[in-house]
């Protein structure tokens, strides 16, 4: 009898370095949950951002050491949803839209309501940035990146803690940015993704400026300073894209 030879399986190894980051980056969004829950809405905040900066760098180390993998790209996807997506909602509700049940049932349920739009909204711009690799501008994000949106609603939630501004009082306008927020991420506007910016190259004289102001703003109050960029920067496309249907119009109009 011959012996039948067993099929062999070639065990499939995942790169430690680049998804120690990414590990890293979801604790970091986890943190922020378990610590509004706690009522300490600052650390949740720059948890959230903590979240950011690891998140930019996992995909980095990955490239520089290149142990890129389709695993990592999977693992970054769902540790954005934790960081991104869930924890921003969740910090914002427990600081603000909580306190919506006492003005009556409707305005509490509109409370996670918002929350969860917002959430659902960060999935489905994950799911189509993930479907998108490879046949995108790499020049522009379509629609809001998540992180941006994140960076927004904890900046707004640390800013609100250090002038000491309860949540239940501005509970309606974080209603409004939250949700606003949420559909800037699954629309079609194109925001700059400065992937194709480089820093041995030339840059005008106004960017310096730009960079020293924000520097000096920074150290006065990071709160703010962060608020004013990722504000600013969730403006420029919704901007962007109403000077390009001006100069369609102009060109139809000859």
């Amino acid at each position: 009898m011959q012996n039948k030879k067993k099929p062999s399986f070639r065990r499939r190894g995942i790169y430690l370095l680049p998804n120690i980051f990414t590990t890293g980056a979801m604790f970091a969004g986890f943190y922020a949950v378990v610590a509004s829950m706690n009522g300490q809405f600052e650390k949740a905040a720059i948890a959230i951002f903590i979240a950011m900066i690891l998140d930019g760098v996992d995909g980095r180390v990955a490239r520089m050491t290149n142990t890129q993998s389709e695993f990592g790209a999977e693992y970054d996807s769902l540790s954005d949803m934790v960081s991104f997506g869930v924890a921003p909602a969740l910090v914002m509700y427990q600081w603000s839209f909580s306190s919506m049940v006492d003005m009556g049932w409707q305005w509490g349920k509109l409370g996670w309501m918002a929350a969860f739009i917002y959430t659902a909204s960060a999935a489905l711009r994950l799911a189509r940035f993930n479907t998108q690799v490879g046949i995108a501008d790499k020049r522009y994000f379509q629609g809001l990146p998540s992180p941006a949106a994140a960076a927004v609603i904890a900046a707004l939630v640390w800013v609100g803690v250090d002038n000491n501004i309860a949540g239940a009082d501005v509970a309606v306008f974080m209603v409004i940015i939250t949700i606003a927020m949420g559909v800037m991420m699954v629309s079609n506007i194109l925001f700059y993704s400065f992937k194709e910016v480089h820093f041995k190259g030339k840059v005008p004289f106004y960017t310096i400026i730009i960079v020293v102001l924000v520097l000096a703003l920074a150290s006065l109050d990071i709160s703010k300073a962060l608020l004013l960029v990722f504000g600013l920067y969730a403006l420029s496309g919704p901007v962007l894209s109403i000077r390009k249907l001006r100069k369609l119009t102009k060109k139809k109009s000859l």
